[in-house]
């Protein structure tokens, strides 16, 4: 489905990232800029654009995020086509999926406009900063704990934050993560491994 290396789409992608066992081994995010009241990425209403496509787990928490604090009319959105192509993640040229802001026809031409020249794996939640013209973050746990700075309820309140995180590292590993490791995994050993 393609990756970007030094700010270059490559349709040859090498498949899912595996271990020399078999197991499926998600790749970092590597973009991970933070929206603080102190800046440089502030919580300004209108200047932030979200990329997601509804059938990606990791895109959802952050729109439900978005929609329970209320922030529909703060940051706008890009749906892309509920399937991937060669390109990767895709957009129409006009309606419900296309993309307003930059007019992408593909995730991987959001990617391509970052400095320095990207290299990884295309995912969705993308955050997009109009202001400055980059991406912040490609990390939706980051990208949840952000929304929270323009306001609303504190979905991640600081007496409750550890257990939280526990909860998050718990979930991750065996609900929104695992999904993919049984999906990928090219062992029998891999795909049930022992608790």
């Amino acid at each position: 489905m393609g990756v970007m290396i030094d700010g270059v789409y490559h349709v040859d992608d090498p498949g899912p990232d595996t271990t020399e066992g078999g197991e499926f081994k998600r790749a970092a995010s590597n973009i991970r800029h933070w929206i603080t009241r102190d800046g440089p990425f502030t919580p300004d209403a209108g200047r932030y654009h979200l990329y997601v496509a509804w059938n990606c787990p990791w895109a959802h928490r952050a729109l439900l995020t978005r929609a329970v604090l209320g922030l529909e009319d703060a940051i706008s959105v890009a749906y892309a086509r509920p399937r991937r192509t060669e390109d990767g993640w895709v957009f129409d040229a006009e309606g419900e999926f296309a993309d307003p802001v930059l007019g992408a026809r593909a995730v991987h031409q959001v990617y391509a406009r970052q400095a320095p020249g990207y290299t990884g794996r295309l995912t969705v939640p993308v955050l997009w900063d109009r202001e400055t013209g980059q991406i912040v973050s490609n990390e939706s746990a980051d990208i949840v704990r952000m929304l929270g700075e323009f306001g609303g309820p504190d979905l991640c309140p600081e007496p409750h934050r550890a257990e939280i995180d526990a909860w998050n590292a718990r979930i991750y590993a065996t609900v929104n993560n695992g999904v993919y490791r049984a999906g990928f995994a090219r062992t029998q050993a891999a795909y049930e491994p022992e608790s």
